[in-house]
């Protein structure tokens, strides 16, 4: 009788009194069946819990095993609680990340919560603060500004009460000694220390961060709430974290939690480390262990390859270019560029920077390009890439005149473009408004001169860097393709072999991830954004645009489908554009963005729909390979694709744009570094 009483008693302090309730892991090695995953949430070898992964709209969970008592039985208040986690979050694409993470209280571990701005703790029908259908307390660390729950900003933390819209936020940040705010990047990819403390004597709910070990002495955020009406008497704890059209990495590196005292903060350099490129720990080995073998390795590496410049300089001869371009003297186009003057630059090209020249003999406006020296391309296979190019001729391609070069200057020499590139006039508030008549024009001459490139000239030629900075006009605003710093050439009917992947984000086809091969359909999908980006007046891709606008043909698609597709049409010309020849630029454009290659039409075909020679096909097939319903694409392909159904408006002007369904897909590319530069 006895030992049943003791049971008893200490089974009545055990539920009714939180003393013993904590726990800490310094990593999750060990955690084992302490720790309840859902979702893509999992824990790596060297212990860290990765709640997200490179997978796009998915969502992660991770809850402490057993419930916690948060509640007195006898009058319903809430007990106090203090927490201490590191975490991280590392974007798969620099800055363009999403969507967070969030400490949660819930009364079960299975929720009905969505991805994205959602961050999988709710969903469209119950993020409005119902607390019977979807009783949650969260503590979200956002990393995408969401205007539907009226975000602060794209980098805050929030205090959430069964609604997805904060009762409290702030710009994440610590407190410094002197008691300035110092911001935090939350997609940083560093390691950043949280402490959340509810104190139920004063009913006050603090939060703290920090870049170290030490917990500082005052609040980041700090919100005055008696959580009892919001709490079950026994609640789940963990973390919850979401990903959207952009994939990050979350990570929590440790936790503490006690229900019965100050949590214990985390000592960071005893925590699992963030992943590193395996390249690097090499590297940082060999510099270690091999310094002096690395010195002497690099003598001979630069002597040799400076040696064999040098031989390639002194078989460069005019006689290379008997039926070539000019070859100007250095001493002529120094002139020209008034000693090469920053006054007279231009931009920065392929390989180096862009000066605007007069020649003294003929008074003729040009733009001289200076080659750095830090191109890793042979000079005489660059010479003889430019010698080839050097004897295109189309009106619609800006071009080369001639070359010179000195000791280990390489220059060569363009027609002169007075009224400098496209963008300028789309995206930089220009004093001149393009008007839709010019950008049309601008649009077909360029298809036209993509067209000589790839089947009217002897070889074919793949520009690869299609993209409005690389469009140039001249005095009447004719659009001329330049840049030729990234082009390929091949014979017509052979096939061009691998090669690095180059381009800007926006403009490169899905597939030249998979084969590395670039082709004519690849040039077809950058004209492709080219046309949208002409038509709307807006970059492919804008990270400073809102979550819904962010990809530009996505965009499209919705104001296709909705049947408001003339809305996307630059604000700029006030409606005054031909809606036909409009709407014929964006269905264009949308068949041209398509991930398929054999699905884009060719170049000639452009040309034939912008002359109106025929019309568009009624029906475009679809792209396939994207399960709506399970939110993936089968296979794995290293850069996110979106696959949209596009549904055509109607014009009078043509049976060609009867109602109707299309399905086109387009492909979020990432931004390759270029050795060569990034284009004017």
């Amino acid at each position: 009788m006895a030992k049943e009483l003791i049971f008893f008693l200490v089974f009545l302090v055990f539920s009714s009194n939180p003393v013993f309730s904590h726990f800490i892991f310094n990593g999750f090695h060990d955690s084992g069946d302490q720790m309840s995953l859902n979702g893509v949430a999992d824990i790596t070898k060297n212990g860290l819990l990765r709640l997200t992964n490179i997978s796009q709209r998915a969502i992660g969970r991770a809850f402490y095993s057993s419930p916690f008592q948060f509640k007195n039985s006898s009058n319903g208040k809430a007990f106090s609680f203090s927490t201490a986690f590191a975490f991280a979050m590392a974007p798969a694409y620099p800055t363009l990340g999403g969507h967070g993470l969030a400490f949660v209280l819930s009364p079960s571990k299975e929720i009905a919560g969505y991805h994205s701005q959602y961050l999988g703790l709710l969903n469209p029908s119950n993020h409005h603060g119902n607390k019977s259908s979807n009783p949650v307390f969260a503590v979200e660390f956002d990393t995408v500004s969401t205007i539907e729950f009226g975000d602060r900003d794209d980098n805050n933390v929030g205090i959430d009460l069964n609604s997805m819209h904060s009762n409290a936020s702030v710009t994440a940040g610590y407190f410094l000694e002197n008691s300035k705010v110092q911001e935090l990047d939350l997609k940083s990819g560093k390691v950043i220390q949280a402490w959340i403390d509810y104190d139920s004597a004063i009913n006050r709910l603090e939060v703290k961060l920090s870049t170290l070990s030490k917990k500082p002495k005052k609040s980041i955020l700090h919100f005055d709430v008696d959580l009892s009406p919001f709490l079950h008497d026994s609640m789940f704890v963990g973390f919850s974290a979401s990903t959207g059209k952009l994939a990050s990495f979350h990570y929590i590196l440790g936790w503490s939690f006690n229900m019965s005292g100050e949590a214990e903060s985390l000592s960071l350099p005893s925590l699992p480390s963030l992943p590193r490129p395996k390249q690097n720990y090499t590297a940082l080995i060999l510099c270690v262990t091999f310094p002096a073998v690395l010195v002497m390795m690099s003598i001979v590496f630069i002597w040799f390859y400076l040696v064999r410049d040098m031989e390639d300089l002194d078989m460069i001869e005019a006689k290379d270019f008997e039926i070539g371009p000019q070859r100007f003297s250095y001493q002529e186009l120094k002139k020209a560029t008034r000693g090469f003057k920053d006054k007279e630059l231009l931009g920065f090209g392929g390989f180096g920077r862009v000066y605007k020249g007069t020649l003294p003999t003929t008074n003729t406006q040009v733009a001289v390009k200076r080659i750095s020296h830090e191109s890793k391309q042979g000079i005489r296979e660059f010479l003889s890439e430019i010698y080839s190019i050097g004897r295109l001729r189309h009106r619609n391609l800006v071009q080369f005149l001639g070359w010179c070069q000195r000791r280990r200057d390489l220059l060569l020499v363009y027609d002169f473009m007075p009224c400098g590139s496209l963008d300028k006039y789309l995206f930089d508030e220009p004093k001149q408004v393009l008007s839709w008549e010019h950008r049309f024009k601008i649009i077909k001459g360029v298809a036209s001169g993509l067209l000589y490139l790839h089947e009217e000239w002897e070889q074919t030629v793949i520009h690869r860097d299609i993209k409005a900075g690389n469009i140039l006009l001249d005095s009447e605003l004719n659009g001329r393709l330049g840049d030729f710093g990234l082009a390929k050439l091949y014979d017509h009917g052979s096939n061009p072999g691998s090669t690095t992947v180059v381009g800007t984000l926006g403009y490169l086809a899905p597939e030249l991830t998979r084969t590395g091969k670039p082709s004519t359909s690849t040039d077809v999908f950058a004209f492709g954004a080219l046309l949208l980006e002409v038509a709307c007046g807006r970059r492919p891709i804008d990270p400073k645009a809102l979550l819904e606008e962010l990809i530009l043909v996505e965009w499209v698609y919705e104001k296709w489908q909705s049947g408001a597709v003339l809305e996307v049409v630059d604000s700029k010309l006030n409606g005054d554009f031909d809606e036909c020849e409009a709407i014929l630029v964006i269905k264009l454009g949308l068949m041209c963005s398509n991930e398929v290659p054999e699905a884009r039409p060719t170049m000639k075909q452009v040309v034939r729909y912008l002359e109106g020679e025929v019309a568009l096909p009624e029906l475009v097939p679809s792209p396939g390979g994207y399960d709506r319903k399970e939110g993936n694409r089968s296979g794995s392909i290293a850069f996110e694709d979106y696959v949209h159904s596009y549904r055509n408006s109607s014009c009078a002007c043509s049976s060609a744009f009867e109602d109707q369904d299309i399905d086109v897909e387009a492909g979020l590319t990432t931004h390759i570094n270029l050795s060569r530069g990034n284009g004017r």
